[in-house]
């Protein structure tokens, strides 16, 4: 079975590649990438955000330090079925992930109820002070197919390819399903590189061939961008921090 990884620290660089852009890309990789050890799976999450979409906003601004909370899992989950409580810190570049694992029913306790779990440790005392400070809610449910690859010559550079990405925000809880609207146009994928420092030769070789550039997208902030924000200007709404 995996590890699964709890900490992370590494660089992740975003690209927005059409369909041609990734048959090609999946013909190049042959002999140098190969699926990781979970291969492909859907991730269901539940971000969390303040009334007034503090966190979204500050991080739409593209602040050196921004942080998100999301509840996450692999496929729709039972209630005894373990889940992520993950806080997603970036700063100055730098992704920084903590997460936590529970039960569903004992993560929903926590997040809704302030129940908190048993375990005391440094990953569950920076969840503790977000959640104290922000006191956020859930806010919307983003789901995708996912493909990840890791190179064999390289264990540190992973790439993964997310299709189908969908939002509802009502039945905001993981068990229900991994149902939503279309969140990006069909064909589109979002193609995460993570390296822990400089990206392949190669890699960036084949990136400048195929005539694919980094991309600035969020998932949560796209969506905040087209259901919320949109609609928010249109009846002439004003969030204020």
């Amino acid at each position: 079975m995996a590890l699964i990884q709890n900490t992370f620290a590494r660089v992740e660089k975003k690209y927005l590649v059409t369909d041609r852009q990734y048959r090609a890309l999946c013909d190049a990789f042959a002999g140098r990438m190969e699926p990781d050890a979970f291969g492909a799976y859907t991730i269901c999450n539940i971000y969390y955000d303040t009334a007034d979409y503090r966190l979204i906003r500050a991080s739409l601004d593209k602040p050196v330090y921004k942080e998100k909370l999301r509840l996450r899992s692999y496929g729709t989950p039972g209630e005894n079925d373990r889940v992520f409580v993950e806080l997603k810190k970036k700063f100055d570049g730098v992704v920084y992930k903590r997460r936590t694992a529970m039960p569903l029913a004992q993560a929903r306790s926590y997040l809704t109820h302030g129940v908190r779990p048993c375990a005391d440790d440094q990953v569950g005392r920076e969840i503790d002070w977000f959640l104290q400070f922000y006191r956020p809610g859930p806010v919307v449910f983003i789901a995708y197919d996912r493909e990840a690859l890791t190179c064999p010559d390289d264990p540190d550079f992973r790439l993964t390819f997310d299709a189908g990405l969908r939002w509802r925000e009502d039945a905001l809880d993981l068990s229900l399903s991994d149902r939503g609207e279309p969140l990006t146009e069909p064909g589109m994928r979002v193609m995460e590189i993570k390296i822990p420092g400089a990206m392949p030769l190669w890699m960036s070789t084949l990136l400048d061939r195929l005539h694919i550039f980094p991309a600035s997208f969020s998932k949560y902030g796209t969506y905040y961008q087209q259901q919320i924000l949109s609609h928010s200007t249109t009846k002439g709404a004003i969030f204020c921090a």
